[in-house]
């Protein structure tokens, strides 16, 4: 993990808008609202607009101190200098990715919610494990499979940040925060949310 940043609170994952001047002024109020960390994540963008849109979010993020993440593409985060990557289960390994971009980024690897899964990615220099879904989500589309009971058997063997994901709201996220989440992620609780800066305070405020 980096010294400069403290991995715990609201990390909001973006979702995929191609309007540009819409998600940064979303990902702002979530900012202002308290968010601690960004994911960019655009499954469909072609690479022009990825480019631009993480440049953009890369700004902001920096204006406001928080890290910005980016999602799978490890040529992106190189490229802008973002402050980490985060790998899922058909990415590169967490050994290689953690081997190009260095010591110093914030790396986090998806889990799912397989223990083993979490062992190889600390072992391999993780800087925080993300475990889910653990609800439905009107996002992303998985198995909703994940126990809950995972996250606190993963804080009795590693000490790692915990970041869970999957369906978030500001209910359901309170039972995984007692079992010791320190993150929690959050993509349509935010971005589709009618005050978004007002719903990342709420979700902040749990911290």
């Amino acid at each position: 993990m980096t010294k400069t940043h403290a991995l715990r609170g609201l990390y909001i994952v973006t979702p995929d808008w191609d309007d540009t001047a819409r998600l940064l002024a979303v990902t702002e109020q979530a900012l202002l609202g308290g968010a601690a960390l960004v994911q960019y994540r655009h499954k469909t963008a072609d690479m022009p607009l990825r480019r631009q849109q993480a440049t953009a979010l890369l700004t902001l993020c920096r204006r406001y101190h928080k890290p910005l993440i980016i999602n799978d593409h490890l040529d992106l985060c190189m490229e802008i200098d973002a402050d980490g990557l985060h790998v899922g289960g058909t990415d590169i390994s967490v050994a290689e990715a953690r081997a190009q971009i260095g010591a110093g980024k914030i790396l986090g690897a998806s889990c799912y919610g397989d223990m083993q899964l979490a062992r190889s990615a600390v072992a391999s220099g993780a800087s925080y494990i993300a475990f889910g879904g653990f609800y439905p989500s009107r996002i992303k589309k998985y198995a909703v499979t994940t126990s809950a009971d995972i996250v606190r058997d993963a804080g009795q063997e590693f000490d790692l940040p915990r970041v869970v994901i999957g369906g978030m709201t500001l209910q359901n996220c309170q039972p995984l925060m007692a079992n010791g989440a320190e993150m929690v992620a959050a993509i349509s609780s935010v971005y589709m949310a009618e005050n978004p800066q007002q719903a990342a305070a709420d979700f902040s405020r749990l911290f």
